[in-house]
């Protein structure tokens, strides 16, 4: 069970093709002022299947389990969401190379965690490096 507050929720920003470079320098200047800014999470994806591979339902339904039920081994992982543990071993691996779940090794046996409370996922409609920001007017 989660027990976070909204302010101290943990957020995992991903985005498609483009990082969030106004975050990234703000951070910067607030090091450099001496200051601890606001953890901040982020992955960018540059191939839209990786954003499919996170996004489908079987891998919504192992993330939500991983973070609620905190199982010890990717089998109890496969016994919660009632599917075959190969299928979930594959699922899992998929994630955890995506870089949006670790696997820690304990003992003989690797546990999938997560470090998040939730996902936000940006994904443009336009490609900001040659479009504008907005769409041309009709």
């Amino acid at each position: 069970m989660n027990t976070n507050t909204q302010s101290d929720e943990r957020v995992l920003h991903i985005r498609f093709q483009r990082s969030d470079k106004k975050r990234t320098k703000e951070a910067l200047k607030a090091i450099d002022r001496g200051e601890s800014p606001k953890p901040y999470f982020e992955t960018v994806f540059h191939e839209i299947e990786d954003l499919q591979t996170v996004t489908r339902p079987t891998s919504l339904t192992l993330l939500r389990t991983i973070a609620r039920e905190r199982p010890a081994s990717i089998r109890a992982t496969a016994r919660l969401v009632d599917r075959d543990v190969r299928q979930v071993h594959r699922n899992l691996e998929e994630l955890a190379e995506l870089g949006v779940i670790d696997l820690e090794m304990d003992g003989q046996t690797k546990r999938p965690t997560v470090w998040y409370d939730s996902i936000e996922v940006d994904l443009p409609l336009f490609d900001f490096e040659t479009d504008s920001e907005t769409p041309a007017e009709a």
